[in-house]
């Protein structure tokens, strides 16, 4: 009986080592897969960053034109250039 529960008990080490090695495998492969996808949104985000700039710029020199034409419009003497 002792050697049954000795075997048992062996058994159940082994298996619970496996456990825990298939789960750490897991969790590597799990962390991976994050680091990559954080590389992608950082490439991504940088990208954006860029097309932000050229945005903003374009928006200010709209914006330029935009009160240039108000001022324009807002001439009380009557003659528009």
């Amino acid at each position: 009986m002792r050697s049954l529960a000795v075997a048992v008990g062996c058994l159940l080490l082994v298996g619970g080592v496996a456990l825990v090695a298939i789960a750490d495998q897991e969790r590597l492969t799990a962390l991976a897969a994050v680091k990559a996808e954080i590389v992608r949104v950082e490439r991504a985000l940088d990208d954006s960053r860029g097309q932000n700039l050229e945005l903003a710029e374009r928006l200010t020199e709209l914006r330029a034109q935009v009160a240039q034409q108000d001022a324009d419009l807002a001439d009380t003497t009557g003659f528009l250039p």
